[in-house]
Parts: structure tokens; C-alpha cells; sequence
């Protein structure tokens, strides 16, 4: 009997003892869990820069064609590529026999010219005295007044026509137009050119261009003066800075695209004629949000984020449409707007009605 009352005595304190456990534990579980710490940021719009690259060549800023003003067969050229030349230097020699003689025709025609007007002078001022002493007629006077206008219309005239033989003959001579280096040789000695045929062309020292050939979509979104970064496509190390300062106003009939001609600053001197460069923009396409990428996470197999009540600071999930992303950035094309809070760290331990605590922020 002693032993009975024991044992019911030690089940009565166990079930006591389970019964405070059980009591305590329901105490605990009605406790509300303490804000989950996270990291966030406040959502904001900027321009998106969209990086573009073109090959192209260095060019000179101001280039000319040379050519003769009269056809003739070439009596000489002493132009060679990339030779530099001084303004005024003699790049090529025509034949000139035949303006050299019509030169010393017009020479004879103003002598001759001069004579007779010397003659008519004389002639002019013996009938203007004997008119005075009442020697001769009126008539007389009159007509030698006319012929020394004659006269010296005749000597006007040949002036002209010798100084017309003497640009034909200047012509026969083509000669740098300003300091430069020849990019271009036209004909060789011996061969007959025309008016206008290029000859040579000089690219003048005042500035390098960097040209390239664009498609039509990226001359309807450059701004104009757009900044360029051109580098040399076999040493990148080369740069030079540039600004657009010509677009081509009609397309190539071939390619249907448009050159660009962009003007350099300071360019280096291994940026030589001819060489081929790299040319780097950034066009803007619009303002879009960007989001760390640590702050995506998937719900309902989709992209989306943690939206923070800032009054309450109660998470919920939000579905997000994605544009662009990279292992640090995330472009969002819909789902956010501007001024909104997402969770950027501790997303993965997030629920739906979860409050958080901002890291940083007080308790």
C-alpha cells in the first residue's frame, strides 16, 4: 500500500511538472517574432547610357583636291605620297609652249598699242594748238580727239589680253594652296589632264577627323556635338577625345549608311592618316530603374522583389518584369516606380506580412 501511494505521488508531479512546461512553451509561441534585420534602398528613375562602338579612319579635318585650270599635256610632278609640302611649293608643270607664245603676242599687241597711241597723243595736241591760233578746223581738232580715245582704248585692251596671257600662263604651274601632306597622287609625267582633274590632294595641317560610317538609327539618336572616345584599333592605349561636328546629310547609295565626321582634340601623333580607330558613345535611351541584383528573388516562378511599408514596415512581394541584367544591375522595364523601398540584402528569409527592421535605422 505504501508503495502505491508512492508511485501515484511521483505521477502527479511529473504531470505537474508537464503541464507548467506546456504552459510556458503556449506563453512563448504567443510572443510576436522580433523584426527581421534587412538592407534597403529607396527606388529612383535615372537616363540609361547604351554604349555603342563603330570602326572607322583618321581623316584630315580640311582636305583639298588640286587640279590644273587648263588641259595640257603634264610636263612634270614631283608629288609622292605622303611627302609634306609648304604653301606655294610647285607640285606639277604643264607644257606651256603655247600660252608662252600667245604671252609674247599680247607683249607685242600692247607695244604696238602704245605706239599708236603715242602717235595720236602728238597728233591730238599739234590740232589742239592750231586750233587755238586759229590754224586748223574744228573738224580736224574732233577727229584727232577721237582717235587718241581710240588709241588708248586699243592699249587698255591689250593690257587685258596680256594679263590674260599671263594667268594661262601661271596655269600651266599648280602649286600648294597651304602647308600639308599629300594623301593622293593623280596622273604621272607625260600624260595629257583636263580642267578640273585631280592632280594631287593635300591633307592641310589644322586638324584630324575621325570618320566612320553609321546606320541610319543611331543618326536619328545622336545629339548633336555628341562626345566620341576614338582609339587606335591595333593600341588601344591610344586616345584621343572628339566631338561630332558632321553628319553626312544623304546616305551612302551602296552601305545606306551615313558618315560621321568627328572632330579631335589634341589627337596623338600615332593617330597618323589612314589609321584605323575605334570610336565609343553613349546614347541615351530613356530613364529606366535599375536594382541591385541581389535584391531579386523569385515568387510563383518569377521574378520579383520585397516591397517595404515605410509606415509599417511590412514586407510583400511584388512580380517584376526585367529588361537587361548583369551580375551586379538588374534593369526593370515594369513593376517598380520611383520612390518605392525594396529589400537589397536578407531577401531570401522574407515572407509575405513580415516586418523587418531597416539595418542603420533605430530599433
Amino acid at each position: 500500500m505504501r508503495l502505491r501511494s508512492l508511485n501515484t505521488t511521483l505521477v502527479a508531479g511529473i504531470s505537474a511538472l508537464l503541464l507548467v512546461a506546456c504552459e510556458r512553451e503556449a506563453a512563448t509561441d504567443s510572443l510576436p517574432a522580433p523584426p527581421r534585420p534587412v538592407r534597403t534602398i529607396t527606388v529612383e528613375k535615372r537616363e540609361q547610357l547604351t554604349p555603342l562602338t563603330f570602326s572607322g579612319r583618321i581623316e584630315a579635318e580640311d582636305e583639298a583636291s588640286l587640279a590644273f585650270r587648263i588641259s595640257g599635256r603634264l610636263q612634270s610632278s614631283d608629288i609622292r605620297l605622303g611627302d609634306r609640302v609648304e604653301a606655294g611649293q610647285l607640285l606639277a608643270q604643264l607644257e606651256a609652249q603655247d600660252q608662252l607664245s600667245a604671252q609674247r603676242q599680247a607683249q607685242a599687241a600692247l607695244a604696238a598699242a602704245q605706239g599708236q597711241l603715242t602717235k595720236a597723243r602728238n597728233h591730238f595736241e599739234r590740232q589742239q594748238t592750231l586750233l587755238a591760233q586759229g590754224w586748223t578746223t574744228r573738224a580736224n581738232f574732233e577727229a584727232a580727239t577721237q582717235a587718241q580715245q581710240t588709241a588708248q582704248s586699243n592699249v587698255e585692251m591689250a593690257e587685258a589680253q596680256l594679263s590674260s596671257a599671263h594667268d594661262q600662263v601661271s596655269f600651266t604651274e599648280l602649286r600648294a594652296d597651304a602647308p600639308g601632306k599629300i594623301t593622293e597622287k593623280g596622273p604621272v609625267a607625260g600624260e595629257v589632264v583636263q580642267a578640273g582633274q585631280t592632280i594631287a590632294r593635300i591633307a592641310r595641317q589644322d586638324g584630324r577627323d575621325a570618320v566612320f560610317d553609321v546606320p541610319a538609327q543611331f543618326v536619328r539618336a545622336a545629339p548633336p556635338n555628341l562626345p566620341v572616345s576614338v582609339s587606335l584599333t591595333d593600341d588601344p592605349a591610344v586616345t584621343a577625345k572628339g566631338r561630332i561636328r558632321q553628319i553626312a546629310a544623304q546616305a551612302d547609295p551602296i552601305t545606306r549608311t551615313f558618315e560621321v565626321k568627328v572632330g579631335l582634340t589634341d589627337p596623338p601623333a600615332a593617330m597618323r592618316l589612314g589609321a584605323t580607330v575605334s570610336g565609343r558613345v553613349e546614347t541615351g535611351s530613356g530613364p529606366v530603374i535599375d536594382i541591385p541584383a541581389t535584391a531579386l528573388t523569385r515568387i510563383n516562378r518569377q521574378p520579383a522583389v520585397w516591397i517595404v511599408d515605410p509606415s509599417t514596415n511590412v514586407v510583400s512581394a511584388r512580380n517584376v518584369d526585367i529588361l537587361r541584367f548583369d551580375q551586379a544591375d538588374v534593369i526593370i522595364s515594369q513593376g517598380l516606380d520611383a520612390g518605392e523601398i525594396i529589400v537589397t540584402a536578407g531577401v531570401q528569409a522574407l515572407h509575405s506580412g513580415q516586418k523587418v527592421r531597416v539595418l542603420g535605422a533605430a530599433p
